[in-house]
């Protein structure tokens, strides 16, 4: 129990998994702590999705996240479910970027990925004011993941970004709670950078244009949609007439000096428009924080 809710803890392990996780869990002796188990692996997102349907299903009126690789430290859970216990927020999550520690304890290709997916996140789910969402500590409450579609968001390593551009159409009111970044106690990551970031970078960006036209033209048409169209339009454009002067120039043809400006133009007013459009989806999400 926090402020009167009752609230659950979902513990993702590896799915279907023969370490004995599931046998040590049901050996705690815990009558809190329950046991679900896939018979096959459908990544970290389908457990944590399976969790939060028990944690329903239970009674819980806050469902919150812990990984079991030792990097969440229990005694920041309060912390973090507390905003949404409360009622503050719809959905929270650490932070392990914003106190600069992170920077030291962290394998640096782990902080460089994370920080390039942050970024990408927020021009995807519109949470400008949420980074790190790469940790999945998180806390919702009952209400928003009922209103979810929970079986549409990404279920596999990559489902704390999708979770904020599915949460980001349901204006849901997001906050980042800081928290100590925890490495080196044991953990061991089959995580390859190499193959994780272009595929959530992938997913982001279907996740930009699905966001727009479920938030931005089917639900409710905002301007902002015909900003990022043009600024899209107009950069492409822009990019490939010149690579065509480019080479043309290299292969001994002349360029006249209107393409010039004509490209140079295209380009100017393409990241304006962009520019113009991420404002414009700043202000229209100031508020869900």
């Amino acid at each position: 129990m926090l402020a009167g809710k009752v609230v659950a803890v979902v513990v993702p392990a590896h799915d279907a998994s023969a370490d004995g996780t599931a046998a040590a869990a049901r050996a705690s002796g815990d009558g809190r702590v329950v046991v679900v188990r896939h018979e096959r692996n459908g990544g970290v997102g389908a457990a944590i999705v399976t969790g939060y349907r028990r944690a329903l299903a239970e009674g819980a009126d806050v469902a919150c996240v812990m990984a079991a690789d030792n990097q969440m430290d229990p005694n920041e859970l309060e912390r973090i479910a507390s905003p949404v216990a409360q009622g503050e927020v719809d959905y929270a999550k650490a932070n392990r970027l914003v106190s600069g520690e992170a920077w030291r304890v962290m394998p640096r290709s782990r902080y460089l990925g994370g920080a390039i997916l942050s970024f990408l996140t927020k021009i995807a789910s519109g949470y400008w004011h949420v980074a790190d969402s790469q940790s999945g500590y998180t806390a919702a409450t009952r209400e928003i993941l009922e209103q979810l579609d929970l079986e549409r968001v990404y279920p596999r390593y990559g489902f704390p970004n999708d979770m904020l551009v599915h949460l980001n159409v349901w204006n849901a009111r997001v906050r980042d709670v800081p928290a100590r970044p925890v490495y080196g106690v044991g953990e061991r990551s089959g995580i390859r950078l190499r193959s994780v970031v272009p595929r959530i970078s992938w997913l982001l960006v279907k996740g930009f244009f699905w966001r727009m036209r479920e938030k931005y033209v089917i639900r409710d048409f905002h301007p902002l949609v015909l900003f990022y169209l043009l600024g899209f339009v107009m950069s492409v454009c822009g990019f490939g007439l010149g690579v065509a002067e480019v080479v043309l120039r290299i292969m001994g043809n002349a360029v006249s000096v209107g393409t010039v400006v004509l490209v140079a133009l295209l380009l100017i007013f393409g990241s304006q428009f962009t520019l113009f459009a991420m404002w414009f989806d700043m202000e229209s999400n100031k508020d869900l924080r």
